[in-house]
């Protein structure tokens, strides 16, 4: 499968991306942990169908020395031993960040609230913008059917 759009070699597009790449490399470096992350990442990706973005956030989680195990069980996390109640909360806030348009009122009381026993609100701050980066590269992927196999950890950092 080829993609529809080089975004990359695009001179609108381009520009555009570097900045916006440059924005989730800044989260990388953000007070929330890095396992954290990478779930979060993938659980995000996993709901919206990005082939592309499961790809890298399953190399990169595993390079990173995340466990196969915890890597296969993200998408049934809530029936899953393998994560923190701190991975669980942010893996619920996820879910409700990314399926805004499934239920009205977004995300709910309870949720944030089990999250901020766990994150303080740079922490939470940097969850939230996690997501919602998370949702914006998903849907440039998935518009453009960005292939997925091919990725190597660490290519885009």
């Amino acid at each position: 499968m080829d993609a529809r759009l080089n975004y990359l070699a695009s001179p609108t597009a381009g520009p555009i991306l570097k900045h916006f790449m440059a924005a989730g490399r800044g989260l990388k470096a953000s007070a929330l942990p890095a396992a954290t992350q990478e779930l979060v990442a993938l659980r995000v990706s996993q709901i919206n169908g990005c082939a592309v973005c499961v790809d890298m956030h399953t190399k990169d989680a595993a390079a990173a020395g995340e466990t196969a195990l915890r890597l296969n069980l993200v998408a049934v996390w809530r029936e899953a031993t393998v994560f923190t109640e701190a991975e669980r909360a942010a893996l619920e806030l996820a879910e409700q960040g990314t399926r805004v348009a499934d239920g009205a009122g977004g995300v709910g009381d309870e949720a944030w609230a089990r999250a901020a026993e766990h994150y303080d609100e740079e922490q939470l701050t940097a969850l939230v913008l996690l997501v919602s980066f998370m949702n914006a590269v998903n849907r440039l992927n998935i518009i453009a059917r960005q292939p997925a196999g091919d990725y190597q950890p660490g290519q885009f950092h």
